[in-house]
């Protein structure tokens, strides 16, 4: 697409550039008439050079001063004398860090003419505020191909829209990072519904504490604005409602299309293996499960479950296994049959069952044919029930999405290719440490950059916790407020030019704010994000409405692209 260069207006303009090195940034002198408390880190200004436009963020602001003697003995406030010195004698300096580079000409095609930075502008090159056709250039803007999807504004540009690629946030694993109460769910929220709205991948949300699906409590405001829609009240039937505790949808006054329940005889060892930290569980414990797999197979946690604790000493000799860890496996995975979405038998031929009461099959099935769904935990929110849940669903999930993208690379029929498929983990820490990133399926899909069509969207505060393999592999990072040492650098593991950018997520706003860099923007910046209200409901909802009578078409020829 080709964008229009239009003149530049002097008010826009906010200094020059007085030095600076490729691999340091840039260095550039406030001009008097602007004052140093309107500019902000994180704001997005363009050098204009002799021959390239350098699209560049402000990552430092200083004060500086033509002799340390003026500084020695300042002046007093507001008095005729500072008047005298300032602009000339005494000044703020900027750090800039250049993102991208294009050349200045009439027209630039977005896709072939930004390029990453490999030279700096000339001496006393102006310096200015970004206007919206510069924010439009590099970031697109929301139209019919639906590619671009308006995540916020940028600083101090509010009625300016900066969009993600949302073609490439689903090529790879992502994440959304921030600490306690500074709006992670929204953005996440957010996120979603631009990739639902447009048809980008179908989702699955391992939703902890019921906060995606039908509206929840926001965390300020009262009254009528206390509660914001979820995306089953903003996308109606493209998002299925499955809940592990009906009780607590009953409570809430919700209803849910899915009940999902899992047997025993679906619980494999592998299922239970992650949990190691959560049981408490020895490694020789793992080794007596497997034990047992290899004898019972499918009902190998049903038989120990049935066994009478004080006959365990037979039974671990008839298997041969060590009586302590057989004992301690068996005390440890009681926990699991008194988890009230654990059945003791499985569904028959349960894609035909008309009840709502469902197993993992029939989940991915939905899937497969492109409904999006919020797997709910209720009340049933104990760690111990979301890592099992969420690993085993994810395993056979998995394991169904590579049997189809073998078949595809097979075949390369368009009709076999697999859905892209977004899986939303919230406390993703618990699934992608050192430890368990090499166990659960979690760190296989982070790992395989959608090879097989499967990519994760990491919710976390504790970023720190999460394996550095694997946070360098996510694509496209959006992250609100940080102030733990090890989650900041944690955030920008494997991301050049980090140093610049800690400056600026440090000065962000607690509230509503988050810096975006990655795979699917072309360079970072900062943004406010889009309000999470009305008139947000009402772009969602009306292109739900304009698809309405494409309702089947989008269910059953969900794009594969």
């Amino acid at each position: 697409m080709a964008e229009k260069l239009t003149p530049r207006n002097e008010e826009d303009r906010l200094g020059v550039v007085t030095s600076g090195s490729l691999s340091d940034g840039l260095e550039m002198r406030l001009d008097p008439d602007v004052s140093v408390e309107e500019v902000r880190a994180g704001k997005f200004v363009v050098v204009e050079g002799k021959q390239l436009d350098f699209f560049s963020m402000i990552t430092d602001v200083r004060l500086d001063a033509s002799s340390a003697s003026i500084l020695r003995d300042p002046p007093a406030r507001e008095s005729l004398l500072s008047d005298v010195l300032a602009g000339d004698h005494t000044y703020a300096t900027l750090s800039l860090k250049p993102m991208l580079m294009v050349e200045r000409k009439e027209t630039i095609k977005r896709d072939e003419d930004l390029r990453p930075v490999k030279s700096i502008p000339v001496h006393f090159s102006t310096v200015w505020s970004a206007q919206s056709i510069d924010i439009d250039k590099i970031f697109g803007k929301e139209d019919e191909s639906k590619r671009f999807f308006n995540l916020g504004s940028p600083i101090d540009m509010d009625d300016i829209e900066v969009c993600l690629d949302l073609d490439r946030l689903i090529e790879r694993s992502n994440g959304v990072f921030g600490k306690t109460g500074t709006g992670k769910t929204f953005l996440t929220r957010l996120i979603l519904a631009g990739i639902i709205r447009n048809n980008k991948a179908v989702n699955l949300i391992f939703d902890m504490h019921s906060e995606y699906g039908w509206q929840t409590r926001k965390e300020s405001g009262s009254g009528k604005d206390t509660f914001v829609k979820g995306l089953k009240n903003l996308f109606g039937q493209q998002v299925l409602i499955c809940t592990l505790d009906p009780e607590s949808a009953r409570a809430r006054n919700v209803s849910v299309d899915l009940e999902l329940e899992i047997p025993l005889s679906e619980i494999d060892v592998e299922d239970i293996a992650p949990l190691q930290d959560e049981l408490n569980l020895h490694t020789t414990a793992i080794e007596t499960a497997y034990i047992l797999r290899n004898r019972f197979k499918k009902k190998w946690l049903s038989e120990l479950l049935d066994q009478d604790p004080a006959g365990m000493k037979d039974f671990a000799e008839e298997i041969g296994a060590n009586k302590e860890s057989l004992a301690a496996l068996y005390r440890k995975l009681s926990a699991v049959r008194n988890l009230p979405f654990v059945t003791e038998k499985a569904h028959k031929d349960e894609e035909h069952v008309k009840s709502n009461r469902v197993g993992v099959r029939r989940l991915i099935q939905e899937l497969q044919q492109g409904r999006n769904i919020d797997l709910e935990f209720g009340r049933v929110s104990s760690m111990l029930s979301y890592l099992l849940v969420a690993n085993l669903i994810s395993r056979r999930i998995h394991e169904t999405w590579v049997n189809q993208a073998e078949k595809y690379m097979a075949t390369q029929k368009l009709e076999d290719r697999p859905r892209p498929l977004m899986i939303t983990i919230e406390e993703a820490h618990k699934f992608l440490n050192p430890a368990a990133a090499r166990q659960t399926i979690f760190g296989t899909i982070a790992r395989e950059l959608r090879k097989y069509f499967v990519s994760l969207l990491v919710v976390d505060q504790r970023p720190s916790g999460i394996d550095d393999e694997i946070l360098s592999q996510l694509g496209t990072r959006v992250t609100a407020l940080l102030n733990d040492e090890k989650d900041i650098n944690a955030v920008f593991t494997g991301v050049s030019g980090a140093a610049a950018l800690r400056n600026v997520l440090a000065s962000l706003d607690s509230k509503q704010q988050a810096l975006i860099l990655g795979h699917a923007t072309p360079m970072p910046v900062v943004v406010k994000t889009r309000e999470y209200g009305e008139d947000f409901y009402k772009a969602m909802m009306g292109s739900v409405e304009e698809n309405k009578s494409k309702t089947k078409k989008t269910v059953d020829l969900f794009p594969p692209g």
